[in-house]
């Protein structure tokens, strides 16, 4: 047998098995459903995944201490932030608007409190609760930040999120998110025009 033979033996041998792969991996992804996005169709509300062992144990210690003391701010918030961070938004919700009873200047809890009444789709709510904790705390960024946030993608209303994003420029004109900021803005202004 020649080389030149055995090369081309080689190279064919190697082109059939890619293509036997091709086919293949097509008619294996004809039968496997499609992988789930994570993302629900706005008209569906999804349950949240109970939250893993350890914070579960973070939950029980901290109605615990409220079950003692009902008007401990810091484990309401705490308690809030552990809902936050596992996507359970009304209990989220419960827990920073009794933390609020509390001290109704706290301008992060409110802020997040405004985060948790976005994901729940009450838009004018979570503006509402971002243009409180911006008043409380004229120097607060990330509320500003996050009315600009809804006003833009889910009020639809460019006026006001410009106006939004200004103000939080005027904060923090230099901040990590001061050019990203600044570059949205000059687009939304050609847009208003």
């Amino acid at each position: 047998m020649n080389k030149g033979f055995a090369y081309l033996s080689i190279a064919a041998a190697f082109i059939a098995g890619i293509v036997v792969g091709v086919v293949l991996t097509v008619l294996h992804e004809e039968k496997t459903p499609l992988p789930q996005t994570g993302i629900a169709p706005p008209s569906a509300v999804s349950a949240p995944s109970p939250p893993p062992p350890d914070l579960s144990k973070q939950i029980d210690a901290l109605k615990g201490i409220l079950k003692e003391d009902p008007k401990n701010l810091k484990a309401l918030i705490e308690l809030g932030n552990v809902y936050f961070d596992t996507d359970q938004v009304e209990r989220a919700i419960e827990a920073y608007t009794k933390a609020l009873e509390i001290d109704p200047s706290n301008s992060d809890v409110r802020t997040d409190l405004g985060i948790m009444y976005r994901k729940k789709g009450d838009f004018d709510r979570a503006v509402s609760e971002f243009k409180k904790a911006a008043q409380a705390d004229p120097a607060h960024v990330n509320s500003r930040y996050n009315l600009g946030v809804v006003l833009l993608h889910d009020k639809g209303d460019i006026k006001g999120a410009v106006a939004a994003w200004e103000n939080y420029l005027k904060v923090e004109p230099a901040g990590p998110r001061a050019e990203n900021i600044r570059t949205q803005m000059g687009k939304m202004k050609e847009m208003i025009k």
